[in-house]
């Protein structure tokens, strides 16, 4: 009997259109940008973190060793809050890094001393330019709240990386990868903020060396901040 009446609410929450709205929030998809955005930040953490380890390893300075720890604290607490924004938007996250990101990693992890410290700092200088404008497009065009949120968090984490990779490389005497000198700064709706010379922060030229003249510019295969 309580089985005949479970089947008629049901039936008549039908009737009012509840029952098949309640199916369908519970089954409907998280937005592919959002979706993109967590993945791609998720994978860029988890090579963050083995490379940062890599760093701490393998370093030939003191201090790219301390950067290295400071990656893989600092990657590891974004990744805990990007995995619990996924678990709360219905997003299922890679468990691996992207190919390329994994091939990046077995390079890192056959140098060592000075070789390392240049092939590390140049890579994370160029990932940091493409993770920032992964974070600029979520922004501009996501349209989960707290994912926007990560995106967020992922440029003052960025920002913050880079300023302090940019003076490891004036310390270690290492080229900055022409347009890594300067970051794309999204503002808050997405769009570019504009830098010092009124353009796009994107556009900026390599780091001017200590005469006063521009450094020289690499150019740098980084582990691209997409999904494989």
């Amino acid at each position: 009997m309580l089985g005949f009446k479970h089947v008629g609410l049901l039936a008549g929450l039908a009737v009012f259109g509840l029952a098949p709205v309640v199916t369908m929030r519970a089954a409907a998809a998280p937005p592919a940008q959002d979706t993109q955005f967590l993945e791609t930040i998720h994978q860029v953490n988890l090579y963050q973190i083995t490379s940062g380890n890599l760093a701490e390893q393998r370093g030939g300075d003191a201090t790219i060793q301390t950067l290295g720890a400071r990656f893989v604290t600092d990657h590891a607490k974004l990744d805990g809050t990007v995995k619990s924004t996924a678990a709360s938007t219905g997003v299922t996250l890679p468990d691996a890094p992207t190919t390329d990101q994994q091939n990046r990693l077995a390079q890192e992890q056959n140098l060592n001393g000075n070789a390392f410290d240049r092939q590390w700092v140049t890579t994370q200088l160029t990932l940091d330019v493409a993770v920032m404008q992964a974070a600029q497009t979520e922004l501009s065009a996501g349209s989960d709240g707290s994912v926007k949120q990560v995106a967020r968090d992922t440029v003052a984490l960025v920002q913050s990386h880079h300023q302090a990779l940019l003076a490891a490389a004036k310390k270690l005497n290492i080229p900055v990868p022409g347009g890594a000198s300067v970051l794309p700064t999204p503002s808050p709706s997405g769009t570019p903020s504009p830098g010092p010379s009124g353009s796009p922060s994107g556009s900026g030229s390599p780091a001017p060396s200590d005469s006063g003249t521009p450094g020289p510019s690499v150019t740098s295969n980084a582990p691209s901040p997409g999904v494989s």
